[in-house]
């Protein structure tokens, strides 16, 4: 527990978190905003998905919102958080210091990697609850209308949503594990993120040509819009299951192999 909590007290004492957490809460209010005072209405096919659906219910708000930045943005802010978590304390010097102490190599790796995931998982939440309470204020509250045609509860809607932004979560923390790995591998935690996000991307264009569609279910990129089965009726859950064990499996995967590499990182680095 003491690891773990100092990571924390580091994390909440770093302006830098402060300023991705403000960034990522201005995405969803700077759309409503622009979406208010627009002066025509989006069509379909416009902009994120879910996007045309705001002007008639607020909570379309974050759901638009968790669709547009799951592509870019949000993986970028999980590579260079996941980077930072070892390459970063070389890069200030505090790495050696950490690790000439009487302490678990593994035991630290995993509250600094839990804490990466922690910092991603309070972005995702401060877009989820910033989008809806900017999409209430503006365009109201009301059932959501599933991509089948039919009605959720409010209730039920706000569930709906909340699972989605848990579903996202744990893909960005297939990226934060992949970030991590790399960043005990490096003193860089800029070449960290950027490897992470180029195996991203590399993984993501396999996943567009038909030759690899072989590949398509046990590469973690492909399950990026899996949790839109949220919204059909019934709701399609065997496409979610099979995310999550995939995401499951490559953090087991990616975890192991940044544990193992940090218990044999030369202190001299």
């Amino acid at each position: 527990m003491s690891h773990l909590r100092r990571e924390i007290v580091k994390l909440l004492f770093q302006r830098r978190t402060y300023v991705g957490w403000l960034g990522l809460l201005a995405i969803p209010v700077i759309m409503t905003i622009a979406l208010r005072l627009s002066s025509e209405q989006p069509s379909e096919g416009h902009g994120p998905p879910f996007f045309s659906n705001i002007a008639g219910n607020g909570l379309f708000v974050p759901l638009a919102a968790l669709a547009f930045l799951s592509f870019f943005l949000l993986p970028l802010v999980s590579a260079m958080t996941g980077g930072f978590v070892i390459a970063g304390e070389a890069e200030t010097g505090t790495l050696k210091t950490l690790l000439t102490r009487p302490v678990a190599r593994g035991r630290m790796l995993l509250a600094k990697w839990f804490v990466a995931v922690l910092y991603v998982g309070v972005g995702l939440a401060l877009v989820g609850v910033g989008g809806a309470v900017a999409g209430g204020l503006i365009f109201g509250f009301h059932p959501l209308t599933t991509l089948s045609g039919g009605q959720l509860g409010m209730a039920q809607s706000l569930g709906t949503i909340a699972l989605a932004y848990l579903i996202v979560l744990a893909g960005m923390t297939c990226i934060v594990s992949l970030a991590v790995a790399l960043s005990t591998l490096t003193d860089s935690s800029l070449t960290a993120a950027v490897g992470t996000l180029v195996i991203v991307l590399i993984l993501e264009a396999l996943g567009q040509f038909s030759y690899f569609d072989f590949l398509k279910p046990y590469l973690f990129t492909s399950h990026n819009e899996d949790w839109f089965n949220l919204l059909r009726q019934p709701v399609s859950w065997r496409p979610i299951w099979e995310a999550l064990l995939t995401y499951a499996a490559y953090i087991v995967v990616l975890v192991g192999v940044a544990v193992a590499a940090f218990r044999r990182k030369d202190i001299l680095s």
